[in-house]
């Protein structure tokens, strides 16, 4: 059986960290699963369908990755598309706590879907999606952090909102 591994987010825009830890994971598991989430209680800056549409421009490079929308629970999600493995990204310290949590919630709910963690390079272990929508509601230089189509899309978004 191939291991198939889920990455989910809300990707609100991806960043280089993200697809730093999706080129990392697609050298570990023999296909990748992106599950972008529908995230509406987060109020993503951009719509669902955009933010599938980036991913897939962003990651269209590796050929055992995948891009695929959600709005469920995440382990069901990965249940329903056979995966085995939920990927989890960590870029300091502070944010174990929280993964620690829900990955032990996820273990509860769905015990034979394993949850590993991953952390980005150095040089994107700081690039959060919230600092560089930030950056970017300021009309600030944020083209070092994303794919130059997500910078291309955010300013766009930016100056038209």
């Amino acid at each position: 059986m191939s291991t198939i591994a889920v990455y989910p987010g809300t990707f609100d825009p991806i960043t280089n960290g993200h697809t730093d830890l999706v080129e990392r994971a697609s050298k570990l598991f023999p296909k990748v699963i992106v599950a972008v989430a529908a995230s509406p209680k987060k109020r993503p800056a951009l719509s669902h369908d955009l933010r599938i549409s980036l991913a897939k421009d962003v990651l269209g490079h590796l050929p055992n990755v995948e891009i695929v929308g959600f709005n469920n629970l995440l382990t069901e999600f990965t249940r329903s598309v056979n995966g085995q493995v939920v990927i989890r990204g960590l870029r300091a310290v502070s944010d174990f706590e929280y993964e620690f949590q829900l990955a032990n919630m996820n273990r509860a709910i769905a015990p034979d879907v394993e949850s590993i963690f991953l952390t980005p390079s150095e040089k994107h272990s700081y690039i959060s999606s919230t600092l560089v929508r930030e950056i970017a509601s300021l009309n600030g230089d944020f083209g070092q952090f994303v794919h130059p189509e997500v910078k291309r899309v955010l300013q766009e978004h930016y100056q038209t909102s």
